[in-house]
């Protein structure tokens, strides 16, 4: 019942009041010096999310806007800090799901996603559960002498929504539960997701290149180490479920405890970071400080405003509270996103490798991901991946790491369309590929599915 009552109130705050983030709101609000003679109307429902035809609002809901006494603006190809994480970059043609509002000298921004679903995992391992997915990201944005400076808040409901062990999902691995590794379940998140403020500053230039220094402290949040995290990836924008490889590949999202400097210069950057890798234990609702005695470095580049690619190594000292010794990781990713008149097209390939130290051997993890928005209401989505599990069978540690293959196809139809939110139905279907010694486990040919309310932040798409 507890549960229930999160989402109904999660969904409110996305379709009925959103006002009670951002005060005044409800219409798309005008630049000051524009004449009330030149106003327009709000869209109807058929036309929401199309771009207006006469001059741009101030605070239209996911534009990418620079500080109010900005006097200069960035190259249409520079990642917006807004739509990534951490520090990590998307391309600057993705369009976020977002509520912005000026307050005098300050942007301030919220996005974030509920999903309301039912999960059913297939195979003798699987089971059912009625679950919601959900977070949300707040935002202040101020101009702070030459630089401009960020803060994020990042929450989430899921260890209410989906209570311990988490979420059904077949071959996942990473965790505990009740002083037992979770396996076949996805852990929920933690209510905080992230704590953190980000400041850049242009220091001059090098070799004719204009370079930043970019400074980034968080009590919760992610260093330089691997892609933009699932979640908030234009890519994975229709699918809840976590990755099989995030482990592999992203789950430092939620690190206590992150410093992290680097260097802007031109379309590429440079970033390190001292950090905890320990991973969060069972307690969702708390803080977990302790040595930051992890590092990595990160180099960026975004190639132009459709394109961006990262690679990232670091060293995470006792990840896993049930392994021994530390970890050394690498990732390497690819985003493209292109608007076009009435969506957009978003499309990720992401490597991620884990050297276990102690016992001196290898996992990898591939992922290539995609969605596609059409006739604005439309969405048909997919994820491929295929993962090094040696986690499966905690009893048995003595076993190979197995080859996983999950094969997720799915699609979604706004139901509800504004100027401020939408509502979407939604469902998917995953086909798995394994070694035949796991079918006495998992059964021959296990499908899962899900079916899946979803509501959102209106977003603004670009014509293209």
């Amino acid at each position: 019942m507890r549960a229930f009552v999160f989402d109904v109130l999660l969904i409110t705050v996305f379709l009925v009041n959103p006002w009670v983030v951002f005060v005044g709101a409800q219409r798309v609000a005008m630049a000051p010096e524009i004449n009330a003679n030149d106003t327009q109307s709000e869209p109807s429902e058929a036309q929401a999310g199309e771009p207006p035809t006469g001059q741009p609002d101030m605070d239209m809901p996911g534009m990418k806007m620079p500080p109010a006494d900005q006097s200069h603006s960035e190259p249409d190809w520079m990642p917006s800090p807004e739509n990534g994480s951490g520090t990590e970059w998307q391309p600057a043609s993705t369009s976020a799901p977002m509520w912005m509002k000026s307050v005098e000298n300050w942007e301030v921004m919220a996005h974030g996603v509920v999903f309301v679903d039912y999960n059913q995992q297939g195979g003798p391992r699987g089971e059912g559960k009625a679950e919601s997915v959900n977070w949300l990201m707040l935002m202040e944005e101020h101009r702070l002498g030459s630089g401009n400076l960020l803060f994020r808040e990042m929450f989430s409901a899921e260890s209410l929504t989906s209570p311990h062990p988490g979420f059904p999902e077949l071959f996942q691995t990473g965790e505990t539960y009740h002083g037992q590794p979770l396996v076949d379940h996805q852990h929920p998140h933690n209510v905080f997701a992230e704590l953190s403020l980000d400041y850049t500053h242009p220091i001059g230039s090098l070799l004719k290149e204009k370079v930043s220094w970019e400074f980034y402290g968080a009590a919760a949040g992610e260093p330089a180490l691997g892609p933009v995290t699932f979640m908030h990836r234009a890519s994975a924008s229709e699918l809840p479920m976590a990755p099989l490889s995030h482990h592999l590949q992203d789950s430092t999202h939620t690190s206590f405890g992150v410093i992290t400097t680097g260097l802007i210069i031109d379309r590429f950057k440079i970033e390190g970071s001292v950090f905890n890798g320990r991973e969060p234990d069972e307690k969702r609702y708390t803080i977990q400080f302790a040595t930051l005695d992890s590092w990595s470095a990160r180099l960026s580049v975004a190639a132009s405003k459709s394109w961006t690619a990262e690679y990232s190594y670091g060293r995470l000292e006792h990840p896993e509270a049930f392994e021994p010794g530390s970890q050394r990781r690498q990732t390497a990713a690819v985003e493209y996103v292109r608007p076009f008149a009435k969506g957009s097209w978003a499309t990720s390939a992401v490597w991620g490798r884990v050297h276990n130290v102690f016992d001196n051997h290898n996992l990898n993890g591939y992922l290539l991901e995609t969605t596609a928005n059409f006739k604005l209401r439309n969405y048909a989505f997919s994820r491929m991946e295929l993962v090094d599990k040696d986690e499966l069978f905690p009893d048995n540690p003595m076993l190979p790491a197995f080859r996983i293959g999950a094969y997720t196809f799915g699609g979604a139809h706004d139901l509800i369309q504004s100027s401020l939110s939408r509502l979407a139905l939604g469902a998917d279907f995953t086909l798995y590929s394994k070694p035949s010694v796991l079918n006495s486990a998992y059964g021959r040919d296990p499908v899962s599915f899900q079916i899946v309310l979803r509501a959102r932040p209106a977003v603004r798409h670009g014509g293209g």
